[in-house]
């Protein structure tokens, strides 16, 4: 028996001594190898899925197929910030410009598209004292508001009054923000003055139509022909889009205007300019010039910096005229002034409360319909603000047509067939022989 077991236990000795000339380092690291897996198996058990979120995401700097409905995680809640259930989201169209890549200061695709929205608290950070869970408000994110959860610095966020709703609070932020700005911060309006007003249709321009009631200004409107009628009881004096309208304005006020509120560039600076009173003021607010196509177009940036006349700072002080800009987005994201966009927005609520101001809502779309929304704005067939609303259903798509002749045919002989079998009778179709039946005969003969 002892000869027997001997070649097994000679064997079992050598296994043993490979194990202990096996290095202590190449031990170490298996076994580091197998407490790692260890770990990350029971990490990936014990981790729960992260919740997610659906949103309007921008996968690619170009056209609307570059928009799509993705699930997003939820999102995390840095310092001094809140974490907002949305409600509506407005939409602008500074969106299109950042859809195409024709702005700056642009996040790497893919990335949660929309500047602004209104909705409820759900979360609040340490140290943020203004706000509590279930605060109805309106925020300013410099992106991700098209988003069913999204946080935002606490300074970018305003309380909203009860009775306004969600979908008029996010049109009120960033329009009439900026039509107040433009009017009274900078413009200088009072009783009796005349203004020139592009793209009076949209968000901007109605908010400034209404402001304008307020201290009984001249407003001449720039906007679509197949808008006019819509506008009448709004804009005092209509213009066409795109007509040379300077002899128009110079008829009903020779001097000129006061203010030119321009978001178009280009050609318009030069127009502008020349139409306005001495002690008057240019105010560029936008470009939407820039954006002639479903994409980015070089030349048409191009054209519109060529357009732009050069004007120094003597012709300035010969001509006793001013030029200024305003870019909110700026204003808040890269010159922090938020506490002055804050003291903005509650001047606007006030006016909203005394019933002075109330928002022009176009149109109410669920995320799924957002690339329909942006081609209405693009069309410039809006009037008034359009919004996004994450908690309705999106439009029934229509019905895709059967592909291809062929089905078709072959369901309308099969038909013909039943028919002619049903009354008896046979159609010159249906008697025909079919190539099988004519190899048949072939084969027979």
């Amino acid at each position: 028996m002892a000869e027997e077991n001997a070649p097994v236990a000679a064997a079992a000795a050598a296994a043993g001594d490979q194990l202990q000339e096996k290095p202590a380092s190449e031990t170490a690291v298996e076994q580091s190898k197998t407490e790692g897996n260890g770990k990350a198996a029971v990490a990936a058990v014990e981790e729960p899925p992260k919740a997610e979120m659906r949103a309007v995401v921008l996968t690619g700097f170009g056209g609307l197929k570059s928009v799509k409905i993705l699930k997003k995680p939820e999102p995390t809640m840095g310092e001094g910030e809140v974490v907002i259930r949305v409600k509506a989201c407005g939409l602008n169209f500074q969106d299109l410009m950042a859809r195409q890549g024709v702005i700056e200061s642009l996040p790497k695709a893919p990335f949660i598209l929309g500047f602004e929205c209104s909705g409820v608290i759900e979360q609040v950070a340490e140290g943020v004292e203004k706000f509590k869970v279930g605060d109805r408000v309106v925020a300013l994110p410099e992106w991700r508001a098209w988003s069913e959860l999204v946080s935002v610095p606490a300074k970018n966020v305003f309380a909203i009054p009860d009775g306004l709703n969600y979908v008029d609070a996010a049109a009120l932020a960033t329009n009439y923000i900026v039509a107040y700005v433009l009017l009274f911060e900078l413009g200088a309006v009072k009783p009796g003055s005349s203004l020139i007003l592009h793209s009076a249709g949209g968000g901007v321009g109605q908010a400034v139509a209404q402001l304008c009631k307020t201290v009984d200004v001249t407003v001449f409107g720039v906007a679509s022909k197949t808008k006019h009628e819509a506008l009448k009881g709004t804009i005092d004096h209509l213009l066409e889009r795109g007509s040379d309208y300077a002899a128009e304005v110079r008829k009903v006020s020779p001097e000129g205007v006061d203010l030119f509120l321009d978001c178009v560039c280009g050609e318009e600076c030069s127009r502008g300019y020349s139409l306005l009173k001495p002690m008057g003021k240019y105010i560029l607010f936008g470009s939407s010039n820039i954006v002639t196509g479903e994409t980015k177009s070089f030349f048409s940036a191009a054209k519109s910096w060529w357009q732009v006349d050069k004007i120094s700072p003597l012709k300035l002080f010969d001509d006793s005229k001013t030029l200024m800009g305003f870019n909110l987005r700026r204003v808040l994201f890269h010159q922090n002034q938020s506490e002055y966009v804050a003291n903005i927005f509650n001047k606007v609520i006030g006016l909203w409360k005394d019933g002075k101001v109330k928002p022009v809502i176009d149109s109410t779309w669920a995320f799924e319909d957002v690339g329909e929304a942006m081609q209405k704005m693009h069309d410039r067939k809006n009037i008034g603000k359009i919004v996004l609303d994450p908690s309705l259903e999106p439009k029934p798509k229509p019905a895709t047509p059967v592909k291809g002749k062929s089905k078709n045919a072959d369901k309308e002989k099969e038909k013909k067939e039943e028919d002619s079998s049903a009354n008896g009778t046979t159609t010159p179709e249906a008697s025909s022989p079919t190539t099988k039946e004519k190899e048949k005969e072939k084969e027979s003969s």
